[in-house]
C-alpha cells in the first residue's frame, strides 16, 4: 500500500477488479466520461475499481439490476493506467478510512482478464438491493461525488 495523504493513509497496490455489465476482452480500456449506471442522467468524469473482488461483483450485479434488457454481470481484474485516488463515495462516510477499498481515476483501466470465482448475490440479497434501489430512485438518494 502507498501513502498518499488524502481521506484514507494509504491506497493499495492491487490486485484490483471492475464490475460491469460490458462483455470486454483482455487489453481493451475501460474509460470516464460515460453514464453512471445508478444516476444515467450523469456523466462520469472518473472510472471506479476496488480492490475487493466481491466488491466488483455487487457493482457488475447492480449494474446488471439497473440496465434493460437482462444484462449479464461480469468482473474483471484490471490495471490502472495513471494515478488514482480514494473514492470519496465511500471513503469514511460510514467507516473511517477505505473499508471498501474503493478507488477511481481520470485515467483509464485496461483489462487484464475476466474473473469468473466471484461470490454472486442469493436471490434474497438481490432483492434488497432491488428495493434498496428503488427506494433510492424515489426518494432522489444516490448522491455521486462525481
Amino acid at each position: 500500500m502507498r501513502e498518499t495523504g488524502a481521506m484514507s493513509d494509504f491506497l493499495d497496490d492491487g490486485p484490483f477488479f471492475h464490475g460491469t455489465v460490458a462483455a470486454l476482452e483482455p487489453g481493451d480500456l475501460l474509460t470516464a466520461g460515460l453514464s453512471s449506471n445508478y444516476r444515467p442522467e450523469i456523466t462520469m468524469n472518473h472510472i471506479y475499481f476496488t480492490a475487493l473482488r466481491d466488491g466488483a461483483g455487487l457493482a457488475a450485479e447492480l449494474a446488471a439490476e439497473l440496465a434493460a434488457g437482462g444484462s449479464e454481470p461480469h468482473v474483471y481484474l484490471v490495471e490502472p493506467t495513471g494515478d488514482f485516488e480514494n473514492d470519496p463515495n465511500v471513503t469514511d462516510k460510514k467507516f473511517p478510512g477505505n473499508p471498501t477499498r474503493s478507488y477511481r481515476s481520470h485515467d483509464p483501466l485496461r483489462i487484464v482478464e475476466e474473473v469468473h470465482d466471484w461470490t454472486r448475490l442469493t436471490p434474497e440479497a438481490l432483492q434488497t438491493w432491488r428495493e434498496t434501489l428503488a427506494a433510492m430512485r424515489e426518494n432522489g438518494g444516490g448522491e455521486i461525488i462525481n
